[in-house]
């Protein structure tokens, strides 16, 4: 098996260093350099529209200003896709038939954006008001205006509420077909475009939107455009991703905040025992404890092993650029950590802490589980992996507040409250036909090495295009890495959404 594993690396190895940019990619190139203005003020005009999921008047907004772009664009049969709930946020259809196409593609991305709280966001930005910086603010960056002649320099950056996660890849596929049209270009396939409007609060009606629509939604493959590059700034292929799902956590101790002197060494606290309690779930080395955790995983095949033994190793200048010690998994590579399940704690509250804090003892602890799946975990599975671990600790789970009576009974209680709508992992084969001809695209507009990953480490709904499709996916992301996506401060970095637009326009034309 490892001759057969390094024949594999070695054929790899061959296919990437043939490698070099196509006439095709350099005239998408061209026409978008010189509309870069324009492109760029159309963008920060997105970027001004509010696009969090508690504010649905604005997801319509959002929505209704991409169908604007993609009619400017010369693209056809514009229109919002509904499900069955009524005012559901829709997804945004268009496409381009093509004469004698045999073929048919269908590019994705998201309108949707994380929450924000702009208090956590530098002090000279607003998340809704795109500002053009010279580079990284964390590296010095400085603020500039938008410059009126319209030419900009690769390494700026754009920073607003998903300026990358996901507008950019909006932006990114409208103005790459824009730029094939411009250029007299033609494709040989029918490209269709579905602009999803849920994907951050967890893809709710997407499956009814696909349902409803599964005749329009036909295609030989879906083009997935989220997430970023590699953290060596190569352009990345994601051959599946991660599914998702939640877990809040509540412990209950005295129904009143005690004095910590009268009270401590007597009454529970729960900050304390919520520390136990998450601590139990995993070793030292990363590797979480619940039982049963990994036994669904199916394995990587020999070729998939193969392409992460190329993945140029990042972990050195991570953990450098982070300003971290030792990775939590020890012993494994970054590509490699995102291919196993993961147990992730996303927040923590009891109490107060700095300026508000104050000798007591809480009455509640909360924390938060994020857990992301690989392929052969099912989520709701997964969820009762970790509440049964929670039962063996000794807890009373309940779904709500606990009453009088069950605070008698039960020293340990916690109510647990289970993400309904989670979503499972999905991964396509690398060795599909289409597929191959996708990874040339993209190696066209590059002469440097495509890194391939089996798995984004990420979550994307790309389940439900395989469940109720019978739908291919690959994902091509376009972010720079240090995007901040879903943080505070999140930015594009305007070589990463230019590249993006060759890239995608070079998959629109592969052969």
């Amino acid at each position: 098996m490892k001759k057969f594993n390094q024949i594999i690396v070695l054929s790899i190895l061959a296919i990437q260093l043939i490698s070099a940019q196509s006439p095709e990619s350099l005239k998408i190139k061209k026409q978008t350099q010189q509309n870069a203005k324009e492109i760029i003020n159309e963008f920060t005009d997105f970027l001004t529209i509010p696009n969090i999921a508690e504010n649905p008047v604005s997801l319509r907004e959002n929505a209704n200003f991409i169908m604007g772009m993609m009619t400017k664009k010369g693209i056809k049969n514009v229109q919002l896709l509904e499900g069955k709930t009524k005012n559901a946020t829709p997804a945004v259809y268009g496409e381009v038939l093509v004469t004698g196409a045999k073929q048919t593609l269908i590019f994705y991305a998201h309108y949707d954006g994380q929450p924000v709280n702009p208090v956590q966001w530098n002090k000279n930005l607003s998340p809704f008001t795109p500002q053009l910086y010279t580079g990284a603010i964390d590296k010095n960056g400085a603020n500039i205006p938008f410059p009126k002649d319209g030419k900009y320099n690769n390494d700026w950056r754009i920073y607003a509420r998903s300026a990358s996660d996901d507008k950019a890849g909006v932006g990114a596929i409208l103005n790459a077909y824009d730029a094939i049209n411009k250029s007299g270009l033609k494709p040989i396939y029918n490209l269709k475009f579905f602009f999803e409007g849920e994907e951050e609060e967890g893809s709710t009606h997407l499956d009814e939107i696909l349902e409803k629509n599964a005749s329009l939604l036909q295609s030989d493959l879906w083009i997935i455009c989220d997430g970023p590059v590699h953290q060596s700034g190569r352009k990345q292929i994601y051959f599946g991703v991660r599914g998702d799902t939640n877990l809040d956590l509540t412990i209950y101790t005295s129904k009143r905040p005690l004095h910590s002197g009268h009270y401590g060494n007597w009454a529970p606290n729960p900050a304390m025992m919520l520390a136990r309690l998450l601590a139990s779930m995993k070793d030292e080395n990363g590797r979480v404890l619940v039982k049963g955790f990994y036994d669904d995983v199916i394995p990587l095949s020999p070729y998939e092993k193969a392409t992460l033994l190329e993945v140029p190793s990042v972990d050195k200048q991570m953990t450098s650029e982070l300003g971290m010690g030792d990775p939590e998994m020890k012993g494994i590579s970054l590509s490699e950590a995102i291919n196993l399940p993961s147990l992730n704690i996303n927040g923590m509250q009891s109490g107060n802490t700095g300026k508000m804090a104050s000798n007591q003892i809480p009455t509640t602890a909360t924390a938060v589980l994020d857990l992301r799946l690989v392929l052969g975990n099912q989520w709701q599975k997964q969820q009762q992996k970790v509440i049964d671990h929670i039962i063996k600790q000794g807890y009373y789970v309940t779904s709500s507040e606990p009453t009088d009576e069950e605070r008698k009974q039960h020293p340990k209680i916690i109510k647990i409250i289970a993400n309904k709508s989670g979503i499972n992992a999905q991964r396509t084969s690398m060795d599909l036909p289409i597929i191959k001809k996708v990874i040339a695209a993209v190696k066209s507009t590059t002469n440097e090495q495509v890194v391939l990953q089996p798995t984004m480490g990420g979550s994307l709904p790309l389940y439900l295009f395989e469940k109720i499709l019978k739908a291919k996916t690959i994902s091509v992301p376009i972010a720079n890495h240090d995007n901040n996506q879903h943080a505070e401060n999140e930015n594009i970095r305007l070589q990463n959404l230019f590249d993006g637009m060759e890239t995608m326009g070079s998959i629109m034309l592969m052969k």
